[in-house]
């Protein structure tokens, strides 16, 4: 049988504190949160492998994935989450990330398309009092509770996302992964005086959100 325990201190020392993510309220979360409660049953033995996790959808383009513990660190310590902010988690998939988002910051809503998905974020995420999951197009976030200090997206976009960036209180961030194949670039956006710059922070492969892909460009 797994000891879970230990494979948790092993992914956060192994994975985690080697790709410089330093903030120790993101070091405790993950050396806490089981993440083996967030992936189907099947896969618990992957939970805390250096990948990026199917948990819908097989093994496909089309699949659903929770992201690399490493990528997924970086991008909350890029996104400096205070624990008053309020944080929209786009594509929360089961769960897990929106646990984590959970420990560090006022509140959070997890928003989910895949309403099977959503189903399993809710049970996973019951009993955390700060933490609502919201049903609907990733790819227009979630105009309802905005707006946003943090946004923080779980997979890649080939294209600026501008629907959630307006969705930004001034001063906000949103850290996400932009690009189109492996050339992909970790990137922090901030508005200030309604203005919205971004720059590129590190390398990092993730898997592609559902309405983020670039549209075919017409061709004579």
């Amino acid at each position: 049988m797994i000891d879970f325990a230990a494979a948790r201190r092993m992914m956060v020392d192994g994975q985690v504190r080697t790709a410089d993510v330093t903030d120790p309220r993101i070091l405790a979360a993950m050396s806490e949160l089981p993440r083996q409660h967030f992936v189907p049953s099947g896969k618990a033995e992957l939970s805390y492998l250096d990948l990026d996790l199917p948990v819908a959808g097989g093994e496909g383009a089309r699949s659903r994935r929770l992201l690399k513990p490493m990528v997924l660190a970086k991008l909350v310590q890029l996104a400096e989450i205070g624990e008053s902010d309020h944080v929209l988690d786009v594509g929360c998939a089961t769960g897990y990330s929106s646990a984590l988002l959970a420990r560090l910051a006022g509140s959070v809503v997890a928003l989910e398309e895949d309403r099977e998905l959503a189903r399993r974020a809710e049970e996973s995420l019951a009993g955390i009092p700060n933490v609502k999951v919201a049903v609907g197009p990733l790819v227009i976030g979630w105009p309802l509770a905005e707006p946003y200090d943090v946004i923080v997206m779980q997979g890649a976009t080939e294209v600026v996302p501008d629907a959630l960036l307006r969705q930004l209180k001034d001063g906000g961030r949103l850290a996400g992964i932009l690009g189109e194949g492996p050339q992909r670039k970790a990137m922090i956006y901030r508005k200030v005086d309604g203005d919205v710059s971004g720059r590129p922070v590190f390398d990092a492969a993730a898997p592609l959100l559902p309405g983020f892909s670039r549209k075919p460009a017409f061709v004579f």
